[in-house]
């Protein structure tokens, strides 16, 4: 299913937010507020999802090149992002079908399959492709 996208709201997002590449921890830390911000709320538009997709690719990037040590996963991606939207282990039954299978996520002990990361990223309004391993 494609995601039809208002043209002239994105505009504004994209006037308003102004993405571009992260050079400075400054900067990063200013595209951070903004996704809390976005995840935050309960309902994005689509035009919001593009945009909060866009900003945690570029912070994504920005901390993969200064921040090599803290080198993130899928897994610790879903709990990050669980966090800040206050997603709870229940929430994620419907994502990997028992309590037993996040228990197995969550401890790092089983991965996180293509049908389950297509779900996340659903569930917590982001690009499935944050929970695939690179």
């Amino acid at each position: 299913m494609t995601i039809t996208i208002n043209s002239e709201m994105y505009s504004q997002l994209l006037s308003k937010y102004q993405p571009r590449i992260i050079k400075t921890e400054a900067e990063n830390e200013e595209f951070l507020k903004v996704v809390e911000e976005l995840l935050a709320r309960q309902n994005l538009t689509p035009e919001e999802s593009t945009i909060l997709e866009l900003l945690v690719k570029l912070i994504e990037d920005f901390e993969d090149k200064h921040y090599q040590l803290n080198y993130s996963t899928p897994r610790s991606r879903m709990i990050h992002l669980m966090e800040a939207q206050n997603i709870t282990k229940d929430n994620l039954l419907e994502v990997f079908g028992s309590s037993d299978m996040v228990d197995k996520v969550i401890n790092g002990e089983l991965e996180i399959g293509l049908p389950e990361a297509l779900a996340l990223g659903k569930l917590l309004h982001v690009d499935s492709s944050l929970f695939f391993y690179d």
